[in-house]
């Protein structure tokens, strides 16, 4: 659902204050035993999962009021889908402020406005086309259209990134954490297993938190290039405005199965939901969302009620926002200036 890539925040400029060579980057003469093999577990990993989703979606599929799904979709009154659609553009809208992060941390000169207007442009793609196609690919050409080079343009895509993950770290650990959910017999994953889940994915912001405050200011030289972190309040920054984005998100599907499923709830199916997607490289995760909240709310909410409100999110959070996405394409191909992004921001 959401951007994939580890974050690594390069930074082209040299006037910091410390600079670290860093050394032995490259490869080690005699790779461990699990270095040689992780090739092979990623390779197989990844269609295992996808098996394993396909087959979470078969074994629910028979199952589903299809019937009822449509119904339910008929049924919807015009002011919940219209708040729905707002949630969704609220979201869309958020997460154009990551790119700004990024816009802070390298000061590069583009505007404001068009710098938004390219993060929500890739946005819309990416989640309909996959993350290598709109969360890089895209965002790579429309920057570089715009006269940024490699180096910034790396910077933005990983800052926007790490702001959207560790926003996730921060929400679904605290969530899973909390010992609020309840896990259906069905998964295999025990409710203290799920807390400690949590309590791993919390210590990923932390230990960024501190990394900034630590080691702010200084700048490594990592294979020719270097690298700083943003501040510690940009830092903060990147996980309010992640937080808050994921948690639209989990109100928006909320809001779509009319309360009749606590929002703790809604929203930890839907952080599950993202994780999945983006281990099942389908594009727009078709079935990966259907599959995971069959699998994990089947028994809360009727079959046609809970399609239904799955559908509608489809609908409202991917395909609205890429009609508005291809037309912002359209406007930031035509409008494109290499020397806009040259001068370094205020």
């Amino acid at each position: 659902m959401q951007d994939t890539e580890a974050p690594v925040l390069i930074d082209s400029s040299s006037s910091r204050t410390a600079e670290h060579t860093t050394k032995g980057l490259g490869a080690p003469a005699h790779p461990s035993r699990w270095a040689r093999l992780w090739p092979t577990v990623r390779r197989w990993a990844v269609p295992a999962l996808g098996l394993l989703v396909l087959a979470m979606l078969i074994s629910h599929a028979h199952k589903v009021d299809w019937a009822g799904a449509w119904a339910a979709l008929k049924r919807y009154p015009g002011t919940v889908l219209l708040e729905a659609s707002i949630l969704a553009l609220a979201s869309h809208a958020l997460y154009g402020c990551f790119d700004l992060t990024g816009r802070h941390h390298t000061r590069h000169g583009l505007q404001v406005m068009r710098t938004w207007a390219i993060a929500v442009a890739s946005y819309g793609f990416n989640l309909n086309l996959g993350s290598l196609v709109g969360g890089v690919a895209l965002r790579a050409r429309l920057y570089a259209r715009d006269g940024l080079d490699e180096t910034k343009v790396g910077q933005i895509i990983a800052m926007s990134l790490s702001t959207n993950w560790l926003g996730y770290g921060l929400v679904a650990g605290g969530l899973f954490a909390s010992g609020m959910l309840d896990l259906p017999d069905s998964v295999p994953l025990s409710n203290g297993m799920l807390q400690v889940i949590g309590v791993g994915l919390m210590l990923l912001p932390v230990a960024y938190l501190g990394a900034c405050l630590r080691w702010h200011g200084t700048t490594w030289k990592v294979r020719g290039k270097s690298v700083h972190l943003p501040t510690p309040r940009l830092a903060l920054v990147q996980l309010a405005l992640s937080a808050g984005n994921w948690s639209l998100m989990g109100t928006l599907m909320y809001l779509l199965l009319g309360g009749s499923v606590p929002y703790a709830h809604v929203l930890g199916v839907l952080l599950a939901a993202s994780v999945v997607g983006v281990c099942v490289p389908i594009p727009a995760g078709l079935g990966v969302l259907e599959a995971v909240y069959l699998a994990l709310l089947s028994g809360t909410v009727p079959q046609g009620k809970l399609m239904g409100a799955v559908l509608a999110y489809r609908a409202l959070y991917y395909l609205l926002p890429l009609a508005i996405a291809l037309g912002l394409y359209a406007y930031l191909e035509k409008t494109a200036n290499p020397d806009a992004g040259q001068a370094e921001a205020a």
